[in-house]
């Protein structure tokens, strides 16, 4: 690496850090406000929850599936900054005797991941006191968290500026005009977003500085693990869309047959194929960062397994 990249990569760490100072936020103070959850209102925008697509139900309905689908986002995100937590220290080690800003930036990163994991838990618990009982996510977070960090560095890092960056997507999707979206899910939309956006830069730094230390070889397992990761993903989604489905059949005031509960458990999955792998894949920041770094038929092996998951 030459000194101009040395100095340019210095830079960008020592912004995030600046970044990180500027938009600081406490949960209680800033996301929460004293505020709870209005058991009228959408928690998800309908850009996240595809409610158009559940077209058999009411809006009454449709606002139902956006809370239920609320309280798994607050699950999904308790469990990947889990594992994010970990990583993000695990590679830290790589600056402790050397570039002391990239340390402090992944210091700070790993800080504010695990306060995201304490706001979710608290979205989780505030969203349970709206909603039927019943409800129940389908994984141990620990166990998922420790799964993935079996797999190479590269992999890990891959998934996680794919996560990173579909929270962008996401933030642009809870801002749309809609009265009827619960204003403290806007507020978590709007400040996971404040930290999240100085994440991802340092997940790409992070990302392009280990692949530059790896062989073809180690690079191509990576591109296979991460595809795992992908699919493994997807079988936690399958579960959740399906625990979901039944939890709003359950709790829905009419009957529903059979046909239209396996028609709603698809909508389900269909969302959060959108929310946790579609919106982050098919990110162009994300697409430029895979084909600097892989090969051609690398990328396609990527992008095959992806379309599978339809």
């Amino acid at each position: 690496m030459n000194t101009v990249s040395q100095v340019s990569e210095r830079d960008r760490y020592a912004r995030c850090i600046s970044a990180s100072k500027r938009v600081r936020w406490e949960i209680d103070r800033d996301v929460i406000g004293g505020r709870t959850f209005d058991a009228s209102q959408k928690y998800l925008p309908d850009g996240l929850s595809l409610a158009q697509k559940f077209f058999t139900l009411s809006a009454s309905e449709k606002t139902f599936v956006s809370q239920i689908q609320g309280r798994t986002y607050a699950n999904v995100f308790g469990l990947v900054e889990r594992f994010i937590t970990a990583k993000v220290l695990d590679i830290s080690r790589d600056h402790w005797l050397g570039d002391q800003v990239a340390l402090e930036a992944l210091v700070r990163f790993s800080d504010e991941e695990l306060k995201h994991q304490a706001l979710f838990r608290r979205i989780d618990e505030m969203i349970d006191e709206t909603l039927p009982t019943g409800y129940r996510f389908v994984v141990d977070p620990d166990a998922v968290a420790s799964r993935v960090l079996t797999k190479s560095t590269w992999a890990v890092l891959a998934l996680t500026l794919h996560i990173e960056l579909f929270t962008q997507l996401h933030y642009r999707h809870s801002i749309a005009p809609d009265n009827q979206l619960s204003d403290l899910f806007r507020s978590v939309f709007l400040y996971h977003w404040k930290e999240e956006s100085q994440h991802a830069i340092l997940d790409e730094l992070e990302w392009v500085r280990h692949d530059a230390t790896i062989t073809n070889r180690d690079r191509d397992q990576g591109v296979d693990e991460f595809i795992e990761l992908v699919v493994d993903i997807d079988c936690i989604l399958q579960a959740q869309a399906a625990a979901d489905a039944h939890y709003f059949v359950a709790n829905c005031a009419r009957g529903i047959d059979e046909s239209e509960g396996q028609s709603i458990e698809s909508n389900f999955l269909e969302a959060y194929r959108w929310q946790y792998i579609h919106s982050g894949a098919r990110h162009p920041r994300f697409g430029e960062v895979l084909d600097r770094l892989v090969s051609q038929q690398q990328g396609k092996r990527i992008q095959a397994a992806l379309g599978r998951l339809q």
